[in-house]
């Protein structure tokens, strides 16, 4: 069974966003799917196998002042640094259609990663692509100081990456005997608790658990990435990293940029499709 795991990273998953269009021109498609904060976000498009999609709200959509921008999190009805109601109703469901029939249509099973505020323990929940204001994707996209906490079925949530950036032990776990797993940095990055990330935890403090996963964050993901590069090794995982993010931060919006990134992530798997189906088959 097929796995595929998108780690989130914000602007810089639309590298992804070009692997997943040069697997889908190839018709290989994931049984189970995982999605963490933008991984999600884009991945769905993945899971509905529409092909362009992403690319299109990369280049079209992302740099608009409506979808993102400062004065939505000043808006005390979004208090988000995107425009809620604009990035997750009116595109998908008015401007940049979203397929949701063939989504649910298909065989394969996305999973979104969300971060319980109480617990701070990461929750893998299934999209039934059901929810048309999409709650779920905002809930794993919430990064802390940026979206307000999201509540789902009486508790608190935000971005799954705090508890689980690297999905792919939950992979494995399900049953998946060959998984793919796309990373948004390049290989050697290894993260630091950063001043931010500093902030968020004195914001938390009232939730120790949650300030705990925040503090705790780097030294797990530096974990996984070297569990990952083992996995590489021994084949029994296939890893896409880009080579450079060309600058993107994860609240660009420069289209041009953008578009070198997609196109980068496309044509790295294009180069070694013949390993991916090798790999897929073996």
């Amino acid at each position: 069974m097929l796995g595929i795991v998108f780690e989130g990273g914000a602007s810089r998953t639309v590298y992804s966003c070009g692997i997943m269009d040069a697997l889908l021109e190839e018709g290989i498609f994931a049984d189970k799917m995982f999605g963490v904060s933008a991984g999600a976000a884009f991945g769905v498009s993945y899971a509905s196998k529409q092909i362009g999609r992403n690319y299109r709200l990369a280049t079209e959509f992302m740099g608009r002042p409506e979808y993102m921008g400062i004065k939505h999190l000043l808006d005390p009805g979004n208090r988000s640094y995107y425009n809620l109601s604009y990035a997750y109703d009116d595109v998908p469901n008015k401007y940049l259609p979203f397929d949701y029939e063939a989504f649910k249509a298909n065989k394969g099973e996305f999973y979104a990663v969300v971060t319980n505020v109480r617990t701070g323990q990461a929750e893998y929940m299934k999209i039934d692509g059901e929810d048309r204001k999409w709650k779920l994707l905002i809930a794993s996209c919430a990064m802390p100081m940026l979206f307000p906490e999201i509540e789902i079925g009486g508790e608190l949530y935000l971005d799954g990456g705090i508890a689980d950036s690297i999905p792919y032990k939950k992979a494995f776990e399900m049953g998946c005997d060959k998984v793919i797993i796309v990373l948004t940095r390049p290989m050697d990055y290894r993260k630091t608790t950063d001043r931010t990330t500093r902030l968020c935890m004195r914001r938390y403090k009232d939730r120790p658990e949650f300030a705990r996963a925040l503090e705790t964050r780097a030294e797990r993901y530096n974990q996984c990435v070297s569990e990952i590069q083992d996995l590489k090794k021994q084949g029994k995982a296939l890893v896409f990293t880009p080579r450079t993010t060309f600058g993107v931060n994860r609240i660009e919006g420069d289209s041009r940029k953008l578009k070198m990134l997609y196109d980068h992530g496309y044509k790295h798997a294009r180069a070694v499709m013949g390993t991916v189906k090798r790999y897929i088959e073996g």
